[in-house]
């Protein structure tokens, strides 16, 4: 049930009909684990609090340095040093108190990701490395749960939904293969600000229409972001038959 206070809170969107007060309430039931709280993680976290998701849970194991504060906005000068999970749960504290915080401060390793994306109903994938995101992956997949992943660098972004849920939906894996061993990081190639704040808003947009189940998730589709020439291009996304981590749908 939501309280006085939180029809209050979440009116504006509560007003919105394909939210209702019963996606509210979906909202407060779900728990979601987001995966990195930098530039991705920051609006991703803000807005899904903000929204009235009742539990997230917080994973990053890294600390906060001068240079992340051009794009990771959850975090400030104050929080120099800071842990990063430590930093997002002060913010997030404030801005709004009814939403339970779970922190994960370690790097999570195969058993432990396991367990962390076993607690949740949701998991979002705002790291910056294709090690983690299969990782990530690959624990999603095994557990059947739904994954939003994004991904920045330079000028370019990437979004898309896979959920193993549907017999239809690709996984991370099906499309981006083993990657490649010589990929950039923002730290090598560079990124803007803004370009990480618009592909974590729509992360955290796509988590919401999951959770409250209203639109068109991106499922079996492949956002591209061209931030130079402000447009925007969708791939269509097939699921692998043949792929090791989600076999098809069927384990093969």
């Amino acid at each position: 049930m939501l309280t006085d206070q939180e029809l209050l809170r979440y009116s504006r969107q509560i007003l919105l009909k394909q939210i209702d007060i019963d996606g509210q309430t979906r909202l407060k039931a779900a728990r979601v684990l987001i995966v990195g709280l930098g530039g991705l993680g920051s609006p991703v976290a803000l807005y899904l609090a903000a929204a009235g998701v009742g539990e997230l849970h917080l994973a990053d194991f890294d600390q906060v340095d001068l240079t992340n504060l051009q794009r990771q906005i959850i975090h400030d000068s104050h929080s120099l040093g800071v842990a990063k999970v430590d930093s997002a749960m002060e913010r997030l504290s404030r801005l709004n108190p009814e939403v339970r915080l779970v922190p994960r401060r370690t790097v999570l390793d195969a058993d432990t990701l396991a367990e962390a994306v076993a607690a949740v109903d949701l998991v979002l994938d705002c790291s910056d490395n294709f090690t983690t995101r299969e990782a990530v992956n690959a624990a999603c997949v095994a557990a059947g749960k739904p994954l939003v992943s994004g991904a920045a660098i330079r000028l370019e972004g990437q979004l898309s939904v896979f959920d193993p849920r549907r017999p239809e939906s690709p996984c991370y894996h099906c499309l981006y293969g083993h990657g490649s061993e010589a990929e950039l990081t923002c730290s090598e190639a560079g990124v803007v600000g803004p370009l990480v704040g618009m592909v974590g808003s729509l992360q955290a947009l796509e988590a919401l229409k999951l959770l409250a189940g209203f639109g068109e998730p991106l499922v079996g589709r492949l956002l591209l972001v061209d931030a130079l020439g402000s447009r925007f291009r969708e791939l269509r996304v097939k699921r692998d038959p043949a792929c090791v981590v989600c076999g098809g749908g069927h384990g093969e």
